[in-house]
């Protein structure tokens, strides 16, 4: 009786079970169902950003490609202009050769003539011996004799009117042929120049930057000055200041510096070394790529990396106001154009054109005349003596090879170009830079800026190596020794710069 009082309680239990089972299914299936929904909605989404974004890419590949086109057309245009303008200079020398081979034909007839006029004579001279031999009765050698001397008595002078004439026409013909080769190689040239100046502008975004480069009691424009070796000038004109400085390369680090720090905006000492560093790097990047861009340029390979590094060095140098990379590269173009004239090697013409001035790109550090150093370079890096000699030669009267005498020829035309160079520039150059070698030659020397048209020159020395007695001793010395060797108008001021730097760092 006991047990049938649990029965209803067991069907109860057993319908709770079924009823609770059915409802979690049905909700589990409704949240998968759900789950699975969400998904779909995700997958579709997806899809239709893939599609938007396929579009967008495509219609830029479109845009890319159209502007790929246009380029492309334009290219050809200029390609198309730059073959007409070389047809016509063939057949400009065409005509010029065909002139030539006329005149050398009439020459090698005049030769004939005269070889002609030689056996008339022999002939004559002949008949003589045979008649004075049956007049006389002398010897065939006494005859031989006496005829000698008729013949040269009447022949003589004769002979000299035409062999002089003949040598007249022969370096006439010579030397209108050297004009002609030389005349050829100037129009296949063709490029222009601009003399490097000693000054260097850079804009400003507005006035009130000035007083911000200038810093407080002048502290930043000073630390410039010092770290670059330039002159800073502030005058009125609005919205510009103006880097003075005969070196090439210290300009550009100044004006990289100035353009680093007018786009950051904060300007301190400690910034201002900071935009030196990243000038210089940048200037050593500009060096490697302007040597790489000479190469080819040119389309010379093989040469060494650093020579190559050297080569560029040279966009930052100047002869007589001339920019010595872009006259090295027109030297090259002249010398490879004269070789293929005369027969002789294009490359190494080429290649001597090149470096016959890059001993310039490191003269101011090495001692010797550019032709030793470029020689000493040369032989560094194992270059032939066939480009050894136009570097070794090229100023000399008498060049050791053909090669050497292209290159001299080559050099001279493009320094004689006018407008190329400025005697006056490169005498005030060289007067600035033997008056930093003065100061350099000094112990405890670390750097020497001219500045101010050589009125000042700075001197930065070793504080470890010399106190403060000792600067002062130094400012006099040099003075004294800028007194005895330079000539110059006025007065220059030495001023020697002894900073120390005392670093420690807190750990």
């Amino acid at each position: 009786m006991d047990y049938l009082s649990y029965v209803p309680y067991l069907v109860l239990a057993t319908f709770g079970f079924f009823l609770g089972f059915s409802y979690f299914k049905n909700y589990s299936s409704k949240k998968v169902k759900n789950a699975k929904e969400r998904a779909d909605k995700i997958i579709n989404d997806a899809k239709l950003k893939e599609k938007e974004t396929l579009l967008h890419t495509q219609d830029k590949a479109l845009a890319i490609i159209e502007e790929a086109k246009k380029e492309e057309l334009r290219r050809r245009s200029e390609i198309r202009e730059l073959q007409n303008r070389l047809e016509n200079r063939e057949n400009s020398f065409s005509q010029k050769l065909l002139d030539l081979q006329e005149k050398q034909q009439k020459l090698y007839d005049k030769v004939a003539e005269v070889q002609e006029i030689k056996e008339r004579i022999k002939k004559i001279k002949e008949e003589q011996e045979e008649k004075i031999a049956e007049l006389a009765g002398l010897s065939q050698e006494d005859a031989k004799e006496l005829l000698m001397k008729g013949v040269e008595e009447r022949s003589a002078e004769d002979l000299m009117v035409r062999i002089r004439k003949l040598e007249e026409i022969s370096y006439e013909k010579i030397e209108e042929k050297s004009r002609d080769m030389l005349a050829l190689a100037m129009q296949r040239m063709v490029s222009s120049y601009t003399v490097e100046l000693s000054t260097t502008t850079v804009d400003l975004p507005s006035d009130e930057m000035k007083g911000r480069i200038i810093g407080r009691e002048g502290r930043n424009i000073k630390a410039i000055e010092n770290m670059t070796g330039v002159e800073i000038i502030v005058d009125d004109t609005p919205n510009a200041i103006t880097i003075s400085g005969f070196s090439l390369i210290r300009r550009h680090i100044a004006k990289k510096t100035l353009d680093y720090l007018i786009k950051d905006g904060r300007i301190h000492p400690t910034k201002i070394e900071d935009a030196v560093e990243n000038a210089k790097k940048e200037i050593a990047v500009d060096i490697k790529k302007a040597g790489e861009g000479a190469m080819y340029e040119l389309g010379i390979t093989g040469f060494d990396p650093k020579l190559v590094q050297i080569i560029g060095r040279l966009k930052y140098r100047t002869s007589y106001g001339q920019n010595a990379l872009k006259h090295s590269i027109e030297v090259a173009h002249l010398s490879a154009m004269l070789a293929e004239e005369l027969g002789a090697d294009v490359t190494l013409a080429k290649k001597g054109g090149l470096l016959h001035d890059i001993g310039k790109a490191v003269d101011h550090e090495v001692q010797g005349n550019h032709t030793e150093i470029g020689r000493d370079i040369a032989k560094k890096f194992n270059l032939p003596p066939e480009i050894i000699a136009p570097i070794e030669t090229h100023h000399e009267d008498n060049p050791a090879s053909l090669i050497s005498v292209i290159v001299k020829v080559a050099d001279a035309i493009s320094s004689a170009r006018p407008g190329a160079r400025s005697d006056n520039y490169e005498n005030y150059l060289q007067r600035l830079e033997e008056l930093e070698k003065i100061a350099q030659s000094f112990e405890g020397v670390e750097k020497v800026y001219a500045i101010q048209a050589g009125r000042e020159v700075r001197v930065f020395v070793q504080p470890d190596k010399l106190d403060d007695l000792k600067s002062y001793n130094l400012a006099r010395d040099i003075a004294k020794k800028i007194e005895t060797e330079l000539k110059y108008p006025g007065e220059i001021k030495v001023n020697v710069i002894r900073e120390l730097r005392a670093i420690e760092y807190a750990r």
